[in-house]
This record gives C-alpha cells, sequence and structure tokens, in this order.
C-alpha cells in the first residue's frame, strides 16, 4: 500500500517537473543518471547500519543498482562538487537579506516608516552601508548591480537608489528561477518527511486550504487578498527571524547553527482545461 502511494506521488511529482525539464531541453538520459548518482550518495551516506562503514554492497542491495554501476558512479566527484557553487542561490539569499533589511530597519527607512531612498555611499545610511550590514562581504555595486538587473530597485540621474519591489523575483533571469525551484521545492519535501517520520509532538507545520469548483471572477481578488496578506505575515516572521540571526544581529546568543523559515505559495488551476468533459451544465 505504502509502494502504490508512493508511485502515485512521484507520479504527481513528476509530471510538472518533467514538463519544466523537456521545456529546457534536459534529455532523459541526464535526468536518469543525475538520479542515479544521488541514489548512491544518499544511500551511502544516510543509510549505513549503525555502527558500520557504509559499504558498496549495502548500497547496491538498497538502490537496486549493481556493483559495477556503483563503482563507476563512484569515480565521479559528488554532485554538489561537480555543479560548483550555486550562484544563483547565493544571489537571490544576498539580495533577499538586502532587501528585508531596507524594509524593516528603521536606519534606512524614511518619516514615515517607508523603504529610504537611499545615497550609495552615506554617512551612516547609505546604500552601502545597509549592504554591509545586511550581506556580509559582498560588494555594494554588486549587490546594486543585481537589483538593479532584476528590476527590485531604480537608480535616478542624482544616484538615489529607490527600492521599488519589497521581494526579489528575477525578471528574466531563467537560472535563478529554477535554483529558487530546487531550493523551494527541497525544503518542502524534507517537512513532509520529518512529519511522515516524527511524530505529532515535533511535527513541522505543514498545512494548505484550496476549493476546486471556484467561478473565475473570484480568483483575481483572491489571489490579490493572499498576496497582501502572506507579504505582511511573512514580513512579520522576517522581522522575528532576523532579531535572532547571528549575520543581521551579532548579539544573538545561543548555541548550534540552525536553518529555519517559512515558505507561502499561491497556486490556481483551470479545472475545465483539464477536464474538458466535466463542463458545467450550468
Amino acid at each position: 500500500m505504502i509502494e502504490k502511494a508512493l508511485k502515485a506521488s512521484l507520479v504527481r511529482i513528476l509530471v510538472p517537473l518533467v514538463r519544466l525539464l523537456l521545456r529546457y531541453g534536459l534529455p532523459y538520459g541526464a535526468f536518469a543518471e543525475i538520479a542515479k548518482r544521488v541514489y548512491v550518495e544518499v544511500a551511502l551516506k544516510e543509510f549505513t547500519i549503525p555502527g558500520r562503514k557504509p559499504t558498496n554492497s549495502r548500497a547496491s542491495v538498497i538502490t537496486g543498482l549493481s556493483r559495477k554501476e556503483i563503482l563507476r558512479i563512484q569515480r565521479f566527484p559528488e554532485l554538489e562538487d561537480e555543479m560548483g557553487e550555486d550562484l544563483p542561490a547565493n544571489s537571490y539569499n544576498r539580495a533577499i537579506r538586502v532587501i528585508s533589511g531596507w524594509v524593516r530597519d528603521p536606519e534606512f527607512s524614511d518619516d514615515d516608516g517607508q523603504p529610504a531612498v537611499l545615497a550609495f555611499e552615506g554617512e551612516t545610511s547609505g546604500f552601502s552601508q545597509l549592504v554591509r550590514r545586511y550581506s556580509g562581504d559582498t560588494t555594494p555595486r554588486a549587490v546594486l548591480d543585481e537589483l538593479l538587473r532584476v528590476g527590485s530597485v531604480e537608480q535616478n540621474d542624482e544616484g538615489k537608489i529607490r527600492l521599488l519591489s519589497r521581494s526579489y523575483v528575477p525578471a528574466d533571469g531563467d537560472a535563478e528561477k529554477i535554483s529558487i525551484l530546487g531550493n523551494d521545492v527541497a525544503d518542502l519535501i524534507q517537512t513532509i518527511d520529518h512529519n511522515l517520520q516524527g511524530t505529532p509532538e515535533n511535527s513541522r507545520f505543514q498545512l494548505k486550504v484550496y476549493y476546486d469548483n471556484l467561478p473565475a471572477e473570484s480568483i483575481a481578488p483572491f489571489r490579490s487578498l493572499s498576496t497582501k496578506q502572506s507579504r505582511e505575515l511573512l514580513e512579520f516572521f522576517d522581522r522575528e527571524l532576523s532579531s535572532k540571526d547571528r549575520d543581521t544581529n551579532p548579539k544573538s546568543q545561543g548555541t548550534g547553527q540552525y536553518r529555519a523559515g517559512v515558505s507561502i505559495y499561491y497556486f490556481e488551476e483551470d479545472m475545465l482545461k483539464q477536464n474538458p468533459e466535466e463542463e458545467n451544465d450550468e
């Protein structure tokens, strides 16, 4: 029963993923090779017998691949090493930190509490100071160029920089958008996996609301409403987390190093296009 449910879930995951892969020209052979290598790496790292070293024989048993194939795969660098530094994801994280600081830090706000228009260099509250405070060792010019490129800010003839969007969504960079896909979907699957293995007491929040017989006229208003309220909630969470994060608040005390957050996404689907034979006669 579990295997049947897993296969059905895998099909639902793969349909939109394969649609994306085909759109960007990634053939089945490349997908299969990556999947095979991930199977081997995860088996050897995470599914060992306690107290014993990982073996190719055990990896062969649990993955269904031959030991010869596992040996071949091990001759390659690990996938993360081979892919190199995930530059699109790093750009995303840096940009989000800078925009978040601009929105919530009173030092970079105007008299109305809104993100101020900033000079590139200021005595205490210029764009360069903002970047140094919230983006580590990245140069202010590099961050500005990135935010200008994706349309999150504008710079006037006097060099003043205005925030145009409180969100960082690359306008024309497919590589950046695809990198966000990998990060966000991985987080969701890890949460579901945690909840499958855990108990109600240590479960992670995982909830959605949807209806599937909505009139077309209700979609645009709900899309606007959900965007507005979701952004307000995420900005609240951002203020809470940033006050504890050591990068943005070096005075934060405590042990260990965790990554935590909340992700909200909106979805919609035209059910009549999916099931034209089920059109409502009314």
